[in-house]
């Protein structure tokens, strides 16, 4: 599947997208979608990028769905879980300060 997204490039970076797709016999789509892969691949192998992640998931920000995407099935997982027994623990610790 894939979506139609409008954004805005400086000037200068949609020259050199435009060159390189020339150069490369690709379309200028094509050459925006290579580059933000390879992006998003270096974000997601950094730790800190990955800790920011499941704080977002954490504070309801993201999904579960975006967090498995970016640190993978088994520990999103794991993150679930955790954050289950988070809110059952903050239930339980409003439960009792209510007696």
């Amino acid at each position: 599947m894939t979506t139609r997204v409008n954004f805005r490039l400086p000037d200068e970076l949609l020259d050199k997208a435009d060159v390189a797709a020339a150069a490369t016999h690709k379309n200028r789509t094509e050459i925006v979608v290579a580059a933000l892969q390879e992006y998003l691949d270096e974000m997601e192998d950094q730790e800190t990028f990955k800790e920011t992640v499941v704080d977002l998931y954490l504070d309801g920000e993201i999904g579960f769905d975006s967090l498995k995407e970016v640190i993978g099935r088994q520990d999103a997982e794991s993150v679930r879980a955790s954050k289950t027994l988070l809110d059952q623990g903050d239930e339980m610790a409003d439960d009792l300060a209510q007696l």
